[in-house]
């Protein structure tokens, strides 16, 4: 939920707020590389981690260097690491309970079950940093010292291309924080969106935390492989993956994927069943056995990249009578799905609505899709050409005359064709993306911030063999011969490489979960590093930056956020969504703040990487971290 129960730091001393130490990673400057760690604060130590997956451990009170750990990859066009996990051998074994099916599921007093017997670990290695990284390993590092642990695969390596099968060069590898489960550590896996069919399997595995042995895989185009597969088999290709990051409910032992679509993005008609059954959904597996029990589908036979990003928010939703376990599931289609986590029903109704039809020869769409009409849309809404923007009424005038070209009948307008490009809002990065929302559960306040990016869409026939689309119910008849498509999707921008769409273009939005109706609503960033051809404006005017990652929400009734053009570290008040603090960084950010409170001083801090904004050429390699003084 991106809530820290701390609130040391608060609305009445926040303006004394300062720098309390800064570290350099080190981490030249790569293209293709984009810094979007949170770091991850253990005791004593702050653990941060590169592009390149350098893991690096830094006093939490000094901010100088403890130990360093670099797998020494080979960096390629897509070099990320949101995170590392943390396994912790010395404390008592907590229980997970056995998923129940949901016939039978019960929100409270699940029957717990028998944990499994644990490898004693070495004296090495009893508290544990899991890093995956992106050349597809899976690393276990001491968390005091930084050293690989004996005995968890091959010189505490796992090699994550195990069963995969044929691999193209930065076609497969991990980005999101690896997930610990009790003495599990669960990954999915990144494909390069929108080149090919048959690329790498979207499989999920959990392997034993203390060896690397694989415990279960969860390939959900085959539920016969609970391991690896077969002698001369993969797992099945072209699957949807889980290239975010999943969430968990221990009393009910369940895991909670948030699933991509299978590639290419914006052709479906040759997938198979299953992957249209699990395309852009929520799955929940019995974390013991990697058994589904449930599953939710956020848009149906997805042709526009709506992959759910985010990760599953765990909270206690009001409903009548009081509160349910809820999981709320945002996406880059700005609606918010409440699904009552130990059966995937909707807390909040949902209800299938009819979309634009007209598919490229060959393909074909969903007639409907749902829609979360009791939770607010963030964001999403009927865009006019007097809508279109621009710095100089020449390049609005330019934006004008593009939206006319284009096909446009609202969310779920189709896949256009060169000659008539089809307009995608909201675009393939949302909406909301993968730096989820954070949850007040004293003020019952959901805090979610959405990009407003369009994008043109257009479908062109390639050279490629055609292909037998595989039967469904909602499919016309399998003997209509597919036809393989490349697609042209591009951000709506000016001839200045501004957006042609009004500001603001990324919001932060406060949702009140009781009556389910918006607080406030305000933009994040300013205009002030933002102009034509990318060249500084230096005027704060409030329009929204792009970027990604989240907000991070305290007891202290503030929200702290960073993901934006401008370089600045913000602070929002929780009552009001007013800017109450900020500090100018050396470069912008592409992550999620954190904060913690020193076990050593009790001091608390607020934490953010900054190694340069998205579409800002100024990059670094900088972890800041404040406090009172």
């Amino acid at each position: 939920s991106r809530y820290a129960p701390v609130d040391q730091i608060n609305r009445e001393n926040i303006d004394k707020l300062k720098v309390a130490w800064t570290f350099r990673t080190g981490e030249p400057r790569r293209r293709g590389s984009e810094d979007q760690n949170t770091p991850m604060q253990v005791g004593d130590l702050v653990y941060a981690c590169t592009p390149t997956n350098v893991v690096i451990a830094i006093d939490a009170d000094t901010g100088k260097e403890r130990w360093r750990h670099d797998p020494k990859v080979k960096p390629g066009f897509w070099n990320r690491c949101r995170g590392v996990g943390y396994w912790d051998g010395t404390q008592p074994k907590v229980a997970i309970s056995s998923a129940t099916p949901p016939a039978l599921a019960a929100p409270k007093n699940p029957v717990a079950a028998k944990p499994t017997p644990a490898v004693a670990p070495a004296p090495l290695c009893q508290r544990r940093i899991l890093s995956s990284t992106i050349n597809a390993q899976l690393i276990a590092l001491d968390a005091a010292t930084g050293k690989p642990c004996p005995g968890f695969g091959v010189g505490g390596v796992v090699d994550l291309s195990a069963g995969i099968g044929p691999i193209k060069p930065n076609f497969y590898f991990q980005t999101s924080t690896p997930t610990v489960i009790g003495d599990k550590v669960i990954v999915g896996g990144w494909v390069a969106d929108n080149q090919e069919i048959a690329e790498p399997a979207g499989v999920v595995r959990a392997f034993n935390v203390v060896t690397g042995e694989l415990v279960w895989a969860w390939d959900l185009g085959n539920p016969q492989i609970s391991k690896l597969p077969p002698p001369g088999q993969t797992y099945t290709r072209g699957t949807p993956n889980v290239w975010s990051t999943p969430a968990f409910d221990p009393e009910l032992g369940l895991i909670y994927l948030p699933t991509g679509n299978a590639t290419p993005d914006y052709w479906g008609s040759h997938r198979s069943l299953m992957s249209e059954l699990y395309s852009s959904s929520v799955v929940a597996l019995d974390v013991n056995t990697g058994k589904e029990r449930w599953a939710f589908q956020t848009v149906k036979h997805d042709v526009w990249d709506y992959d759910v990003p985010s990760q599953p928010m765990l909270i206690d939703f009001p409903v009548e009578g009081g509160t349910r376990p809820a999981l709320v599931q945002l996406t880059k289609r700005g609606q918010i799905f409440v699904l009552d986590r130990a059966t995937g029903k909707p807390l909040t109704r949902v209800v299938d609505v009819d979309v634009p039809r007209g598919a490229q020869p060959g393909e074909w769409l969903a007639p409907k899709q749902p829609y979360s009409v009791e939770m607010p849309t963030v964001g999403i809404g009927q865009i006019t050409e007097e809508m279109m923007w621009g710095v100089t009424p020449l390049d609005q005038l330019y934006c004008r005359v593009l939206f006319k070209r284009l096909r446009y009948e609202g969310d779920f307008t189709p896949p256009g064709s060169p000659d008539k490009p089809s307009l995608q809002s909201p675009g393939n990065a949302g909406g909301m993306n993968w730096g989820s929302g954070a949850f007040d559960p004293r003020r019952g306040l959901l805090l979610v911030t959405d990009l407003r990016m369009p994008q043109s869409v257009a479908l062109a026939p390639t050279k490629k063999p055609g292909l037998q689309p595989t039967l469904s119910k909602d499919r016309p008849p399998p003997s209509l011969k597919a036809v393989a498509y490349d697609s042209d999707n591009t951000w709506l921008l000016s001839p200045l490489a501004t957006p042609c769409l009004q500001p603001p273009h990324s919001m932060m939005t406060a949702i009140d979960v009781k009556s389910r109706q918006i607080v406030w609503q305000v933009p994040v960033g300013t205009a002030e590093d933002e102009g034509p051809f990318g060249m500084a404006s230096h005027l704060p005017i409030p329009i929204g930056g792009i970027g990604l990652g989240g907000p991070m929400t305290t007891a202290g009734g503030i929200t702290f956020h960073a993901a934006t053009m401008d370089p600045y570290l913000r602070a929002y008040d929780n009552a009001t969504g007013r800017v109450i603090w900020q500090a100018r960084l050396p470069v912008g950010v592409g992550g999620t703040p954190m904060t913690y409170v020193s076990s050593r001083t009790g001091k608390q801090y607020v934490v953010v990487s900054a190694g340069g904004a998205r579409m800002r050429p100024t990059k670094g390699d900088y972890v800041v971290a404040y406090a009172l003084p």
